[in-house]
This record gives structure tokens, C-alpha cells and sequence, in this order.
């Protein structure tokens, strides 16, 4: 038995569900991303660390480590890659290095807007810690985050 206006309900329904479908996606592609992102930056961020604040050079100071694992992060990671290195002398005589990861979500890709209904909407950021002793080199301190 059919029933006046029934017809057209499931192309409704669907059009109304394609924006959702369309939402859960993008949030879905940006967490995996992100996650991909974070997952890469902790070993590069590592590795630069490793490599030029562990054993630094004859007169090389803090400032110029920095310098040198922001260059090697942004290198290795890529463009678009928007990272910060920080370091900190600490009271026993270790540096602490931190490097900090800057993600703009996307829609697949393309830009989104800065701000939403008056709301701004920020990156996520991911950081990571390494202590060493520029006074033994190969000596690493692993912070837990």
C-alpha cells in the first residue's frame, strides 16, 4: 500500500545527511593527520636534538643550537610545518630542549577560517622535551610528558 507523499523522503534524507557525513569526515582526516603529524615530528624532533645539542661544537651556544635543530625540524618535516625551539638551563647543569609542533586543521586540505561566530579558533599544538648535558656529550634526559 503506498502512501501520498512518501515520495522524495529518502533523497531528503539524504541531503540532509550529506553535511554530516561531510563534518564527521573532515574532523576524522584532521585527527589522523594530526596524529601522523605528531608521530613524525617526535622522532624528528629527537633526532635534531640528538644530533646538534648533545655533543655541540668548539664555542657553539645555546642560541646556535636552537638555530640549527629548528632548521634540521623544518627540513625534515616539510612545508607547511610550522614548529618552535625553545631551550632552558635548569639548575643541575642539564639544558632542557623543548620543541613545539603548530597544526592548522583543514577542510582536505584547504584553509579554514580564523574565527567563527565571534569564536576564534586556534591550532593544536604538540610539544616535546629532551634534556641534555652539553658538558658530557651523549648524555640524554627523556621527559615525560
Amino acid at each position: 500500500m503506498k502512501l501520498l507523499g512518501d515520495e522524495g523522503q529518502t533523497t531528503v534524507e539524504l541531503v540532509a545527511s550529506i553535511p554530516v557525513a561531510i563534518a564527521v569526515a573532515a574532523i576524522a582526516f584532521n585527527a589522523l593527520l594530526f596524529f601522523s603529524e605528531c608521530a613524525k615530528f617526535d622522532r624528528v624532533a629527537s633526532n635534531a636534538i640528538r644530533a646538534c645539542a648533545a655533543s655541540p661544537g668548539y664555542g657553539q651556544g645555546i642560541e646556535q643550537s636552537i638555530s640549527a635543530i629548528d632548521s634540521l625540524i623544518e627540513t625534515e618535516m616539510g612545508d607547511g610545518t610550522t614548529c618552535e625551539v625553545s631551550a632552558q638551563r635548569t639548575s643541575d647543569g642539564y639544558t632542557t630542549f623543548t620543541a613545539t609542533l603548530f597544526y592548522e586543521p583543514s577542510l582536505f586540505g584547504a584553509s579554514l577560517r580564523k574565527e567563527l561566530f565571534g569564536v576564534e579558533l586556534g591550532s593544536l599544538t604538540h610539544e616535546i622535551d629532551l634534556t641534555v648535558d652539553t658538558y658530557k656529550p651523549g648524555i640524554l634526559l627523556q621527559e615525560a610528558l
